[in-house]
């Protein structure tokens, strides 16, 4: 099976999106693949258990990517292995009325993870400069005092958006939470494969949406977004990451591998020590119980 290395899926500069893969060859077939992936993703827990006792940071992975790009399923396969209490998922979908009534980012604020955590977006922050961008009327929803019509959603309003976003996730960063950024990347065929068996297969029919269609057809558009949103927010303290999601086992199997290599170099995340009376004292401790 390939290694896998981080730097060949780390956006660390500029980048054309049309030519970023949506294609790995792991040169594994999918049942060894799973299998890998069983095996990395009892080592994340694990590692989740070791870092809820050190207490010190919290882990925030973000995954963003068009419809049918395999989000749930990946945060299924990928953390099924995590004590329940260690890992919590967010799934952000259009704006409340009460969200509405605070700035955008007011709602991915309640939702971050507590140091010891993992917190898995299913959609981001990133949707307000993605789906907003492409439907710019969308922003008039906010009640912004300074935007009044869809002419003042301009590039300075992008600008200063991307601005905020970068100094949220560094003001994160900054305060111990480790940000894993995923962009799963789907070509629009294979796409096209996925909604047709969504509208093929009965038990899937629930996922289909005729919307769906519409915002394909605003495809290039999205590209164009996404590349634009990356270039400008893929930080040393915030990477991006693009994922080949053509294959949905090989995608999960990456995810798994980057948090997993990522996350074992930090040397400093251990077991607190018992403090030094207790440690002298254990034997006691079991002679007591073993009294009973």
């Amino acid at each position: 099976m390939k290694k896998i290395e981080i730097k060949d899926f780390k956006i660390t500069t500029s980048i054309d999106i049309s030519k970023q893969s949506t294609v790995y060859n792991l040169e594994a077939d999918e049942e060894t693949t799973e299998k890998e992936l069983r095996k990395v993703r009892k080592k994340l827990g694990k590692l989740q258990d070791t870092m809820y006792a050190h207490g010190k940071y919290a882990v925030l992975v973000c995954l963003q990517g068009m419809d049918t790009s395999g989000k749930d399923s990946l945060i299924r396969e990928v953390f099924k292995d995590f004590n329940a209490r260690g890992v919590e998922v967010q799934s952000f979908k259009v704006p409340t009325e009460l969200e509405l009534k605070h700035d955008y980012l007011w709602r991915h604020y309640l939702k971050l993870p507590a140091r010891g955590k993992f917190g898995v977006h299913n959609r981001t922050h990133y949707e307000n400069v993605l789906v907003t961008r492409v439907h710019p009327n969308y922003i008039l929803g906010e009640n912004i005092p300074t935007v009044t019509s869809v002419e003042d959603v301009n590039e300075a309003f992008w600008d200063k958006r991307f601005e905020q976003i970068n100094n949220f996730e560094k003001h994160l960063a900054d305060n111990g939470t480790l940000i894993f950024k995923f962009f799963m990347n789907l070509s629009k065929d294979e796409q096209k494969n996925r909604l047709l068996r969504r509208l093929d297969k009965k038990e899937k029919n629930w996922k289909f949406s005729a919307g769906d269609l519409k915002e394909r057809r605003l495809w290039d558009k999205y590209q164009e977004c996404y590349e634009d949103a990356i270039n400008r927010t893929s930080k040393t303290h915030a990477p991006w990451f693009n994922i080949p999601a053509d294959d949905k086992p090989t995608a999960r199997y990456i995810v798994a591998k980057i948090l997993y290599d990522t996350l074992k170099e930090y040397t400093d995340i251990q077991e607190p020590e018992l403090d030094d009376k207790t440690k002298a004292n254990l034997e006691l401790y079991k002679q007591e119980l073993n009294n009973e």
